[in-house]
């Protein structure tokens, strides 16, 4: 008996470096592959199925930008599962709402004028990314702080939602207002995927909307093989004339062909690199996790 347990023991003793310098080898792709850019880099991946983390930069206060339109997302679903909107419900849009700003929702509806779906505008809000979309959304929410008072409720204490679109279109530095910690996104995305957060169906919506979305097609999809589903929201900041660009992100879920899922949130913050640059730091991360995971 006592030579069982000495087996046991040892067994132990050599598997827990062998899990550990796994991880590790996994933290310095992350890291290798994030020094040499002229960013702050935000980097959280879970591996929802087994809880293992791995975390670079992940408690830093980065910019959002158009990643915030996840939380809000939540919100508006949050207030449907309520019975306080409807998907089907018809919002009013007036010719004023019709900003200067990435829009196809303003490009379809240039004059405005139009009763549009509580669901259609979740659809270009997500899945487009569309920047008037979003503002009015925010309108039918009465503002930024219902999100903010939404992801206290929820437990979230490290995202930030302070200005609208068109906030962040008025004054450069209002971008900042509207943060979080990788770390925290991937929190709100794991409560969102486990059903945490919203109804069923509401959680369906959301990620087939997530799943559609057109933007960022080089960031955490970049490099991964072609068909892998991602559910995802990016986040694309102006770049000021000296070439600063505050955001470029994307956050979201991953399918592994193992059947496993991963949550992963990257930001590249503050950074001097070009765009192309800004998005393969964020392909090679995905790359390197989706590869580690898929063993």
């Amino acid at each position: 008996m006592k030579k069982i347990y000495l087996s046991v023991i040892l067994f132990i003793i050599f598997l827990i470096p062998v899990c550990s310098n796994a991880q590790t080898s996994l933290h310095d792709q992350v890291e290798q592959i994030a020094k040499p850019a002229k960013a702050i880099v935000g980097v959280s991946i879970l591996n929802l199925e087994t809880g293992d983390t791995v975390n670079y930069n992940s408690k830093a206060r980065l910019v959002m930008h158009s990643v915030m339109k996840f939380p809000i997302a939540l919100t508006v679903l949050h207030l449907v599962d309520s019975g306080t909107l409807k998907l089907d419900q018809m919002i009013h849009v007036t010719k004023k709402d019709m900003q200067k700003t990435y829009s196809p929702l303003r490009d379809k509806y240039p004059k405005g004028d139009v009763d549009v779906s509580v669901s259609d505008l979740l659809g270009y809000m997500v899945s487009q990314s569309d920047n008037d979309a979003c503002d009015i959304l925010l309108r039918v929410l009465n503002g930024p702080q219902t999100v903010q008072d939404f992801m206290l409720r929820s437990g979230i204490r490290g995202i930030a939602v302070r200005a609208s679109e068109a906030d962040m279109a008025s004054a450069w530095e209002l971008q900042y207002t509207n943060w979080c910690k990788p770390v925290e996104m991937n929190l709100l995305l794991d409560k969102f995927y486990t059903g945490k957060l919203l109804s069923k169906s509401s959680t369906d919506f959301l990620y087939k909307l997530m799943v559609a979305t057109t933007t960022g097609p080089k960031r955490i999809k970049g490099l991964l093989p072609e068909g892998t589903v991602v559910a995802h929201k990016t986040g694309t900041s102006p770049t000021s004339a000296d070439g600063l660009s505050p955001a470029t992100n994307d956050v979201g879920i991953i399918e592994l062909p193992n059947g496993k899922h991963l949550i992963v949130s990257i930001f590249v913050c503050n950074s001097k690199d070009d765009e192309a640059t800004r998005e393969t730091v964020i392909a090679k991360i995905a790359k390197a996790a989706y590869d580690y995971y898929s063993k």
